[in-house]
């Protein structure tokens, strides 16, 4: 799942930071970016100092922008920060997948989603970090359990994720409260047994793949509330395709949910009977 770099990736060679990748819980943060020059800075600066036991790992799609120069600098100046290259923008799924497959590849325990934008407090990163200490294998930062909570959103833009969550839970069957919730943390080995080499999710639609995933598995989830704040700067990347891509596939698995639950019941009924 790795990509081949356009250049090399800086800091990539092995893990720094306090506990490394051998550690007994050692922990990576994977930051994707696609033009985010005005924010990463701020971003990595507030993660390092969030965490002093988190290796962070920026993954830059080829960003016109000048960001992979500026992972770069930043690389070169902290030890415990790292750069993955990659050659074109192919979507946050991808990008994810590739840092996952980095961490595994170096030895780390935990790896971590965060988003570059500034909307993901760096400050809660510890209570993401501990929950899956104490023995969840997937803690989400969660808008919509009790403490949590949205910023600065416009009202169509919360009502579209609160609808998304309550059609993806109905279709799914998902107890889960912020299926779309990006900012989170996994236990490695946890998450390597998500059949990793299957997902084909590009934007969002990835976190609720992961997340059906891991409900499908028996993975143990934890929600902790966190505060989203709307970025600082620069566009999002939501767009249209996105969400109708996550649209068709919570559809497409819902569907194929619901039948064999009511195939299960049927089968059932005429035993009983």
């Amino acid at each position: 799942m790795s990509e081949t770099p356009d250049r090399p990736a800086a800091g990539s060679d092995t893990p720094g930071g306090a506990s490394g990748g051998s550690g007994p819980e050692s922990a990576l943060v994977a930051i994707p970016t696609y033009n985010e020059r005005d924010n990463l800075e701020t971003t990595v600066n507030a993660a390092l100092a969030g965490s002093a036991h988190a290796d962070l790992l920026i993954v830059d799609d080829s960003s016109p922008d000048g960001t992979g120069d500026i992972a770069d600098a930043l690389a070169a100046a902290h030890p415990r920060v790292h750069v993955l290259h990659r050659k074109e923008k192919q979507g946050l799924g991808a990008a994810y997948l590739a840092a996952f497959a980095w961490a595994a590849e170096r030895g780390y325990r935990i790896v971590v989603e965060m988003d570059a934008d500034g909307s993901h407090d760096p400050a809660d990163l510890p209570r993401l970090l501990d929950a899956v200490s104490e023995g969840a294998d997937l803690a989400i930062g969660s808008r919509y359990v009790p403490g949590g909570s949205v910023r600065n959103w416009p009202m169509h833009r919360l009502a579209l994720s609160r609808g998304a969550g309550i059609y993806t839970r109905a279709m799914l069957g998902l107890r889960v409260q912020d299926v779309t919730a990006g900012y989170r943390a996994y236990r490695l080995d946890a998450l390597q047994k998500l059949r990793l080499d299957t997902v084909n999710s590009v934007g969002y639609c990835f976190q609720i793949d992961l997340t059906w995933r891991a409900v499908k598995t028996g993975l143990g989830i934890r929600e902790v509330p966190i505060v989203f704040t709307e970025r600082r700067a620069g566009a999002s990347k939501m767009n249209g395709a996105i969400t109708v891509e996550a649209l068709w596939n919570v559809t497409r698995w819902g569907v194929v949910h619901r039948t064999r639950q009511l195939r299960n019941a049927f089968r059932r009924g005429r035993i009983e009977g």
